[in-house]
């Protein structure tokens, strides 16, 4: 392969990310458009402090970008493929599922 191991780290910075569901559905509501905080925070049903350290991490993997308009700020899905990502993870879920249920079908 030959890549070095910063390629790796940056590929699991990015999947650290990704792996909490709220940051899952924030970065589902975000690809409908951008989203201020508040909305997020809304959708998540957390505090602010709490959905703000996941759009943190979020943005640290470079996933999210923000832009403040006023005294508000809005989140904006920098990665746009992440669909194709959920559509994988989807893929991956059904599979699970139906093997699930082939074995206590059995």
């Amino acid at each position: 392969m030959g890549r070095r191991p910063q390629y790796y780290a940056a590929r699991a910075q990015i999947a650290k990310a990704l792996g909490h569901p709220s940051r899952l559905l924030m970065l589902d509501a975000l690809k409908a458009g951008d989203r201020c905080v508040c909305e997020l925070t809304a959708l998540v049903g957390s505090d602010q402090s709490t959905v703000s350290k996941h759009l943190a991490v979020l943005k640290q993997a470079g996933l999210v970008t923000d832009r403040r308009q006023g005294a508000m700020i809005f989140y904006h899905l920098e990665c746009p493929c992440i669909d194709g990502f959920f559509s994988c993870l989807e893929s991956a879920v059904k599979s699970r599922l139906e093997a699930a249920q082939r074995m206590l079908a059995s």
